[in-house]
Formats: structure tokens, sequence, C-alpha cells
């Protein structure tokens, strides 16, 4: 029965990331980096308080676009840390930057980071059919080596509980439940 929304949305900015973003395949490479960013950023927090703060991360790190955040000098970073409206943990700002650099790395060698990433499930979405929300793993084989292959080229924070949540948010990985009436296999 496809009717019970997953239980961890329950604030009104979780309900709306999980009813039209979260599982939803993107091939779009702007929002993928700002879903890197932003797991980046959850890393020991809730993700409501990210969700929250999106529109605060969206205005300071000028809406994710990479090209603008791998020029960030010393002087933006000490203004990003003292931004009362995102996560100013300055390790996390400094790695924005790192990782900027790093995804246009990627988007040289392979065209876009969207074929990069896709290439790990060989362009196909991992539908999985858990039935309780305990049931959805932290890591995963794919995690780990996706994890490993990013590290390998300079990007932080992207452990691989990080990237995994990270997999769900632009949808490679559809882990709604089977009773959620979102779940990709409902429709």
């Amino acid at each position: 029965m496809k009717n019970t929304r997953c239980p961890w949305a329950k604030s009104e900015n979780d309900i709306a990331y999980h009813d039209t973003e979260w599982g939803v395949p993107s091939h779009d490479d702007n929002y993928i980096f700002e879903m890197l960013i932003l797991e980046g950023f959850q890393a020991g927090l809730s993700w409501n308080l990210i969700l929250n703060k999106r529109e605060n991360f969206r205005k300071a790190f000028d809406n994710f676009d990479s090209k603008k955040i791998a020029k960030y000098d010393e002087t933006k970073l000490a203004e990003l840390a003292k931004n009362q409206g995102i996560v100013r943990n300055k390790l996390k700002i400094a790695a924005s930057v790192k990782n900027a650099l790093a995804f246009m790395e990627v988007q040289k060698e392979f065209g876009s980071f969207d074929k990069y990433i896709w290439n790990f499930t060989d362009n196909k979405q991992i539908i999985n059919n858990w039935k309780d929300i305990s049931e959805v793993p932290a890591t995963t084989e794919l995690s780990d080596k996706i994890s490993k292959d990013l590290k390998k080229r300079g990007f932080k924070f992207v452990g691989s509980t990080i990237i995994y949540s990270f997999l769900q948010a632009i949808g490679i990985i559809d882990d709604h439940l089977i009773s959620c009436p979102y779940k990709k296999s409902a429709k």
C-alpha cells in the first residue's frame, strides 16, 4: 500500500525536498555540485538544518557556481566564516573551494560531472525496495568506491556516508520506502 511518505520527511522543508528532489535523477551539473557541497556541510548535522539554510547557502556561494567558488580568496572565506545564515565551519568552507576546483577538473576530463558520476552505475538508477527506514544503509560498496575516487581527485568532505546521501540527493539511488507514494516504481 503506497500511501505513507518516508518517515524522515517531517518538516515543511523536508517534505518539499522529499517530494520533489530526493531520489529524482538529476543530470544538471550545477544541481549536482550544489548537492555535493550541501551534503559536505551536512556532515555531523541534520539535513533539516541544511535545508533551512539552503537559500542562504545559495546567496553566500554564488548560486553554487563552481567557477566563481574556485576563485574565492582568503577575504571571501573570512566573510563566509562570519555569515550567520550558513554553517560557519571553516574547514567545510575551505573544502568548498577545493571541491569546486576538483569538480571543474572532472568536468574537463569527462565533459561533465554528470557523465563521471552516472558512469559508476552505467547510467542506471538504483531502485531499492526497503520496507522500513531501518533497512536503508548509510554506506554501500558503491558509495565506498565513489568516495575513494573523489578523495583521490582532491575532493574533501566526501566520506562514504556523505556520498551515499549525495547519491540519494541526485537520484542515482532511489531509497523511497515501498510504502511511499513517491517511490519510482509506484508510477
